[in-house]
């Protein structure tokens, strides 16, 4: 009787067995098909990424070339406004280089060197290059310099008595402050 209920236990176990494997059969197709949608999402996943990935290498490069394009556009203007300068400034060079091969002891050498400082003056002027205007007015620290202050009751405080360097700006950019005197 004992190996009867063995044998039987032993069938038993193999008829589980047996019910088991057509589930298991079952199964692996079903995850089969999972993991082929899963491989061609990932393979999805993964062109998209490699897109992407070009599209940000093609970007960068073109903001590389774009970046080299515009600091040479810029040394480009640059030259060219340099260039515009000189070209104002040279007929001044001239007259000056003709002022000191003539005779200084001349009566027209003074009037040459007014009408050169004149001419220097309104190629400067073309230029856009205009004079800060400081003495009698009140000390600016963004145009004017204090090098020097005087006890003077005459005038207010903080008032430009005395320019000792002329101040130029072009537009609202200052070249160069003024060196002033100013007042306590």
């Amino acid at each position: 009787m004992a190996e009867k209920k063995t044998t039987e236990a032993t069938e038993n176990a193999e008829v589980k067995t047996d019910a088991k494997e057509p589930a298991k059969k079952k199964a692996e197709p079903k995850k089969k098909a999972d993991t082929a949608k899963l491989q061609a999402e990932l393979d999805k996943v993964n062109e998209a990424l490699a897109e992407s990935n070009d599209m940000l290498l093609r970007t960068a490069a073109e903001f590389d070339n774009f970046k080299r394009r515009t600091e040479k556009e810029k040394a480009d203007i640059a030259s060219f406004v340099k260039a515009d300068v000189v070209k104002v400034l040279l007929p001044v060079a001239d007259n000056i280089e003709r002022a000191g091969q003539s005779d200084r002891d001349s009566s027209d050498y003074v009037k040459g060197l007014e009408m050169i400082i004149k001419q220097l003056t309104d190629s400067l002027d073309r230029i856009g290059l205009k004079k800060i205007e400081a003495e009698g007015a009140e000390f600016d620290p963004n145009f004017h310099e204090a090098v020097m202050h005087v006890e003077d009751d005459s005038v207010g405080e903080n008032t430009v008595v005395q320019v000792l360097q002329t101040g130029y700006m072009i537009g609202d950019t200052v070249i160069r402050p003024a060196m002033v005197k100013v007042a306590n």
